[in-house]
């Protein structure tokens, strides 16, 4: 956990500016309950899949700030909650896991919280899954402990309960059942941990104060709340997706190279939201790339920044030195030391064609017909005349003799070859037994 300047006296007027605050259910007595002195903070985490996304990182920072200024967080991870699904903003029911599937995604976010969370220092963060307190609970018990606490005329009342009622899916009692599993959480949390504060994303806010309301009636104590906005570009839409899905914290499902691009390529109207919520850049850094981006947005100086801070961050620096030999490569850089799934990655939307890994072996591969094979020229003749014109690359090495024969000393990775005409025409060879 780096240093910071942060103190339980200025955290609010940190999360104010940098629009982390979107509700709170009682900002001036929060503000003297942190004051008063460390408090501790919780955030579920519902493990729907095995890596946490961009979305839910804007939780992990909220608990990583919480910890900088000396408080407690704890990482609630859903283990119980996850078997059902949270209906809020969601438009239609989930899935329902298997035990084996949840237990692996209950195991994948809880690596990604370590990685983000101090867990062993003064005010070490706390990782918590809610199966180990709800997994003893009789059905009959919980609703006559927990159930009979919640008005059924203010479940109703809730957003993200109205909004599916009204929707043509509708809500299924088990979905109708998640708000009563949260809400105990908080209460859990508050009797057994002293955890006083819940903060989350603008979507749970009904189950933020669900959970508030339990307390009071069950332990007879103030909770408090506090939500940030979901992670969204200028028009609305969820940020963290393309179109080849959502991007993800887990190197194995989003790699380094097309982290550090996704972040490279926001647009310029969403830039500064986001390193606002997502970066620890300090204000004074803030401004200067907001004015930079104003006076030369073609520069992209506060996306190249946002995607540095994000992939170090998330990926380290050799993950950062990885991203960046490889945007390298894509406009010509030196390819050394690449291996498949980098070139993959780096060289998704590009043409490629197999060949027998055998054309490899003896005098080697003429480099006429590779090129051929490749499909950026359509006969010997064009290969022969790109080549004396100095427009053909082999790994962004520029092929100087048509007579050139391809060995295994030339593969690029493990079984690629990358050859490229002109500036920007690529297209892989793939040898293969």
């Amino acid at each position: 956990m780096p240093d910071s300047s942060l103190t339980t006296t200025d955290l609010l007027e940190e999360l104010r500016w940098r629009g982390l605050i979107h509700q709170c259910t009682d900002e001036d007595g929060l503000a003297k309950l942190l004051a008063s002195g460390p408090q501790t903070v919780y955030i579920g985490f519902d493990p729907t899949a095995s890596s946490l996304h961009v979305g839910s990182l804007m939780q992990l920072m909220m608990l990583r700030r919480f910890q900088q200024a000396g408080h407690h967080p704890i990482a609630l991870v859903g283990g119980a909650t996850g078997m059902i699904g949270d209906p809020s903003g969601k438009s239609e029911e989930r899935n329902l896991l298997s035990a084996d599937q949840l237990q692996e995604n209950v195991d994948g976010v809880a690596t990604q919280m370590r990685s983000t969370l101090d867990f062993e220092g003064k005010n070490a963060a706390k990782l918590l899954n809610n199966f180990d307190w709800m997994k003893g609970y009789s059905y009959l018990e919980f609703l006559r402990d927990v159930g009979k606490n919640f008005p059924v005329g203010a479940m109703m009342g809730k957003e993200s309960v109205r909004s599916r009622l009204e929707s043509e899916v509708g809500l299924s009692y088990t979905e109708f059942s998640y708000m009563l599993l949260q809400a105990y959480d908080f209460v859990y949390l508050a009797k057994n941990h002293g955890c006083r504060i819940q903060a989350g994303g603008s979507d749970q806010w009904g189950n933020v104060t669900a959970g508030i309301d339990l307390g009071r009636r069950m332990l007879g104590q103030q909770l408090f709340g506090v939500t940030a906005p979901l992670l969204t570009t200028s028009d609305g839409k969820k940020m963290g997706k393309t179109e080849k899905g959502a991007i993800w914290l887990d190197p194995n499902r989003t790699s380094p190279y097309e982290f550090y691009q996704y972040w490279r390529n926001v647009d310029d109207a969403d830039v500064m939201r986001c390193i606002a919520y997502l970066t620890e850049i300090k204000r004074d850094e803030y401004d200067s790339l907001a004015e930079a981006t104003a006076n030369d947005p073609g520069k992209r100086t506060a996306q190249n920044r946002l995607a540095e801070w994000m992939t170090s961050f998330i990926h380290g620096d050799a993950g950062l030195k990885a991203a960046t030999s490889a945007s390298d490569i894509l406009f010509g850089g030196e390819i050394g030391d690449a291996t498949d799934a980098m070139l993959d990655g780096i060289f998704a939307d590009v043409p490629s064609s197999e060949v027998a890994r055998g054309v490899l072996d003896g005098d080697g591969y003429w480099i006429v017909e590779a090129l051929q094979a490749t499909g950026l020229v359509k006969s010997g003749g064009e290969a022969r005349r790109a080549i004396k014109e100095g427009g053909v690359y082999l790994n962004n090495t520029r092929v100087e003799d048509e007579k050139m024969r391809l060995t295994t000393k030339d593969l690029a990775s493990e079984t690629v070859m990358v050859f490229r005409r002109g500036k920007r025409k690529y297209s892989l060879l793939k040898f293969v037994e």
